[in-house]
């Protein structure tokens, strides 16, 4: 028989906290069971399944709150319901005698952070979009209001083998959302998700940084100090409890978190490999508005984002504006109407602009030859040279006309 779990169930905060531990990011069974009965009764059931299988997934089967989890867990590839909760069961079992909260809230405390659990003012409701997948928990260093900091914000996201081209775009675009008041949310790595960190905190803007591994564990150990001078205005968040360690799957299940708190996600530099499309397709999933940086048509490094707007799932995204436009309000924050250099044509109508084409530019030519060359008549042509004579475009001499020299 297993022994009960060390701890009380029934109070949600070292409940969540235990199943940050138990489960992996992103487990949507084990998502699925902690909506249906609450993460206290689902830590029960699970040691009650790992004692007697077969009577706890009968026993879940014939209530009300186990018809709920089968309809969470309708799409799943395990084959039904209850086959993904035994494996589920199965993978979670290992970890049972592990769970001790009360030492992941002590360390975390010792840390100046906190545990945010949905409920919680200052939980992001945004999370909630990720359904099963939604976190357990977030363990959080530095300022925890993430329902504020996620009111405004913006994922900027990219490769870690970054180009100086990649790397001066973000810090522009991140520079300019700071000044706009918006939140920058990144992954703390090393390349794009660095500058645009670093650039946040230089302009005295608030940053989140996602982590895949535990607070007290920043990775990559480069980057330390940015992630530390995060924690003054902004934040460290993870998912996974103190002492969790990073590896692939916990980097790409973190990915949807940042996709989740932007309200917008712009991909600044990625190859058609690059983990940065994987936040990408979350953003996509989740219906939040999605950009991409244009880079040079030869780059490898922006060959992913070529392949989302050609895609039709990015827009084009070239400076902080347009990445405002995304998350922001739409009057508000709309982008400025861009207009190129204004010419001498501009302004003119149509026969205007016939006679400025038909005016010589060396030698003046008689009004008729202006005419003539313009296809207009005589009196036509006179009214247009007297407003191209106002406005500095063409000049007089004597009964000759011809263009202004510039």
């Amino acid at each position: 028989m297993f022994p009960r779990l060390p701890f009380d169930v029934g109070d949600p905060l070292p409940a969540r906290a235990a199943w940050s531990r138990l489960a992996e990011p992103g487990d949507v069974v084990a998502g699925a069971l902690v909506a249906a009965l609450g993460p206290g009764e689902a830590l029960d059931w699970v040691v009650r399944a790992v004692e007697r299988p077969g009577g706890a997934a009968a026993e879940l089967a014939r209530v009300e709150s186990g018809r709920r989890v089968a309809r969470a867990l309708g799409g799943e590839d395990a084959g039904s319901p209850a086959v993904a909760l035994m494996a589920g069961v199965r993978r979670w079992a290992s970890r049972l005698g592990d769970l001790v909260p009360a030492r992941d809230l002590e360390t975390v405390d010792r840390l100046g952070g906190t545990l945010l659990v949905p409920g919680d003012p200052r939980w992001p409701e945004a999370m909630d979009d990720l359904g099963p997948a939604a976190p357990f928990a977030l363990w959080v260093r530095g300022q925890a209001d993430l329902a504020r900091a996620s009111r405004r914000a913006v994922a900027l996201v990219g490769s870690r083998a970054s180009t100086s081209y990649g790397e001066r775009v973000a810090r522009d675009l991140a520079s300019g959302l700071v000044t706009r008041g918006f939140t920058v949310v990144s992954g703390g790595a090393h390349g794009i998700d660095a500058e645009a960190h670093r650039a946040t905190l230089a302009g005295g803007g608030r940053t989140l940084v996602l982590l895949a591994s535990g607070v007290d564990r920043l990775y990559p150990e480069a980057n330390r100090r940015v992630m530390e001078a995060a924690t003054a205005d902004g934040a460290l968040v993870a998912e996974v409890p103190p002492g969790s360690t990073p590896f692939r799957q916990r980097f790409l299940a973190r990915n949807r978190l940042i996709a989740a708190l932007g309200s917008a996600t712009v991909v600044v530099e990625a190859a058609l490999r690059s983990g940065a499309l994987s936040t990408a397709n979350h953003a996509d999933r989740l219906l939040r508005p999605l950009g991409a940086v244009p880079g040079p048509v030869t780059s490898m490094a922006s060959a992913g984002c070529h392949e989302l707007m050609r895609s039709g799932a990015a827009v084009c995204v070239t400076d902080a504006a347009e990445a405002a436009e995304l998350a922001g309000d739409l009057t508000a924050d709309a982008a400025p109407d861009r207009a190129g250099d204004r010419g001498p044509r501009d302004g003119l109508d149509p026969v205007a602009r016939k006679v400025l084409d038909a005016l010589p530019v060396r030698r003046a030519a008689s009004l008729e030859s202006v005419a003539r060359v313009a296809g207009l008549g005589v009196e036509e042509t006179t009214a247009k040279l007297g407003r191209l004579l106002l406005a500095g475009l063409a000049e007089r001499e004597g009964a000759n006309w011809r263009c202004t020299r510039r």
